[in-house]
C-alpha cells in the first residue's frame, strides 16, 4: 500500500506547479512582445490587395522602309501601280514598227491590262534625263488599262515603277490630249528633266483601232 503524501509533500508539490506556470507565462508574454502587431480582418472581409508592380519595357523605334526609293541609276520597269487604276500591272516591250512608232502590248484579253514600254528610246526610269516612253491600249467598250487611265488619273496623282528591288515613285505633272493626225513630238524627248511620258488613245473611235486623239500624262520622280 502506498503511503499518503503528507501536508508538507503537497504544499512544496504545489509551489513547483506555480513556478513552471509562472515561468512559461513569463516566457510567452516575452514572445509576444518580440512579434510585430498583425492587424485582423473583421470576419468576411476581403483580404486588402497590393497593386502588382508593372514591368515597362523600354520604348523602340523602328524605322519602316520608305515607301519611294532613291534611285541613283538606272533599272528595267517591270510593273506599274497608279492608285484607284491599276496594281502592279505588268509591262512588255514590243519593238517599234516600220515606221518608228512604239509598239503597243497584244490586241488580246490580257493586252488589255498591260502596259508596253518603248525599249528604242533607251531612257529607263532612274536615268538621269529623258522621258521614259509608255503606252496603254484604250478599248471601245471602256475595259481597257487606257480607259482607267482616261476616267482615273489626275494631276498631282502617284505614280509607281516597280524594279526588281526598286519602287521609284512619279507625280503626275501635266495632262495633254492632242489630235492622232498633229502628235506630240515632245514625247519623244530625251534630253529634258527625267520623266514618264504615258500616251493612250481617247477622244472618238473612227475605225476598228483609229481613234480621233492621242492623251499623253507626263509624270516627275517624287517621294
Amino acid at each position: 500500500m502506498a503511503a499518503r503524501p503528507t501536508a508538507s509533500t503537497v504544499a512544496a508539490a504545489l509551489a513547483v506547479t506555480v513556478a513552471v506556470v509562472v515561468a512559461v507565462a513569463m516566457t510567452v508574454g516575452v514572445t509576444w512582445l518580440a512579434r510585430p502587431a498583425v492587424e485582423q480582418s473583421p470576419p468576411g472581409a476581403v483580404p486588402k490587395q497590393e497593386p502588382p508592380a508593372w514591368h515597362v519595357e523600354p520604348a523602340t523605334t523602328v524605322s519602316p522602309r520608305p515607301y519611294c526609293d532613291k534611285v541613283a541609276h538606272g533599272f528595267a520597269p517591270r510593273a506599274i501601280s497608279v492608285a484607284g487604276v491599276t496594281r502592279h500591272a505588268s509591262i512588255v516591250t514590243p519593238p517599234r514598227d516600220a515606221n518608228g512608232i512604239p509598239g503597243v502590248p497584244p490586241l488580246t484579253e490580257a493586252g488589255k491590262s498591260l502596259f508596253a514600254w518603248d525599249r528604242a528610246q533607251g531612257i529607263r526610269p532612274g536615268d538621269p534625263a529623258g522621258n521614259v516612253l509608255l503606252n496603254a491600249h484604250t478599248w471601245p467598250d471602256g475595259s481597257a488599262l487606257g480607259n482607267r487611265l482616261l476616267g482615273g488619273l489626275h494631276l498631282g496623282d502617284r505614280i509607281v515603277v516597280h524594279g526588281a528591288q526598286t519602287r521609284l515613285c512619279y507625280r503626275v505633272t501635266e495632262e495633254v490630249e492632242v489630235l492622232a493626225e498633229r502628235g506630240l513630238p515632245r514625247y519623244y524627248t530625251k534630253d529634258g528633266p527625267p520623266q514618264l511620258a504615258i500616251l493612250v488613245c481617247s477622244g472618238r473611235r473612227l475605225a476598228p483601232g483609229v481613234w480621233e486623239k492621242r492623251t499623253v500624262w507626263f509624270a516627275a520622280p517624287s517621294v
